[in-house]
């Protein structure tokens, strides 16, 4: 049950998987901490979560590529004397390409973000849940932790780093009332391809976009129930169970042509 004074924080809240993770918070009467780079978009957001379900939103503009923005995001919190009962760490994006063409730079502010703003954040509020022995981790993963993503070979990389560092600290933590669940979700329809320069991608034209609300409803559903680990949308399911069985260079060799831009 949540109390009137209840915060729940999310990292890359205006878009996507985020916002609709954000709306079912508010739903559930939770005030929020919304956490994102541009100050007008968390502006907007948070006057449409004010008046739409009536609950406090305190907005923190970061950019999370920084090494440093996650620390600041933690001191604000601190500074605005707010208590954290769940932290959805969702901010996440990727690159298009042959790993030996890409951006490094580009790569390691992908690491920054996807690895590095997951880390601090769930140190810095996880050791405060579990001196409370109380509260909730989502962290937003994707199936791509479970497959090797030629084409996408970091992003793929910084999301298995995300699923096991997940798995490990809750096996840490699980004799406390700390829950920690990681939400694995498939193509989905959001603003990340378009960042990543991935529309042209076979997986992305041809293949079916999962609506973000439907993701961020699994995700939510696992989180309040302490489930480890959601793998959201049957085909994702059937898709990860299959690649446990064949051999990962066949599950490379597939997920590379299915990677390659679209003919269409």
């Amino acid at each position: 049950m949540t109390t009137t004074s209840s915060y729940a924080l999310v990292t890359g809240a205006t878009n996507g998987i985020g916002y609709e993770l954000a709306k079912l918070l508010a739903q559930d009467h939770y005030n929020l901490v919304l956490v994102a780079r541009s100050t007008q978009e968390l502006e907007q957001t948070a006057t449409e979560l004010r008046q739409q379900y009536g609950v406090e939103v305190e907005t923190i503009a970061q950019d999370l590529f920084q090494r440093e923005a996650p620390f600041a995001v933690y001191e604000a919190v601190k500074a605005k004397d707010l208590q954290i009962e769940v932290l959805v760490n969702n901010a996440g994006q990727g690159q298009y390409g042959e790993f030996i063409e890409t951006d490094i730079n580009r790569e390691l502010d992908i690491i920054q973000l996807n690895i590095g703003a997951y880390v601090v954040l769930t140190k810095k509020f996880l050791q405060e849940m579990v001196v409370r022995n109380q509260g909730k981790i989502l962290q937003v993963s994707s199936i791509g932790g479970e497959l090797p993503g030629p084409l996408q070979s970091v992003y793929h990389g910084t999301k298995a780093f995300v699923t096991s560092f997940t798995e490990a600290i809750r096996e840490e933590t699980k004799e406390t009332n700390v829950t920690i669940t990681a939400l694995l979700p498939g193509v989905t329809d959001t603003d990340f391809f378009n960042k990543a320069d991935m529309t042209e991608a076979k997986l992305v034209k041809e293949g079916h976009r999962a609506d973000p609300a439907d993701v961020a409803k699994d995700g939510y559903e696992a989180l309040k129930a302490g489930k480890d680990k959601v793998v959201s949308g049957f085909m994702n399911k059937v898709q990860v169970a299959v690649s446990n069985i064949i051999p990962d260079s066949l599950v490379a060799a597939n997920l590379h042509q299915q990677a390659k831009p679209s003919e269409k």
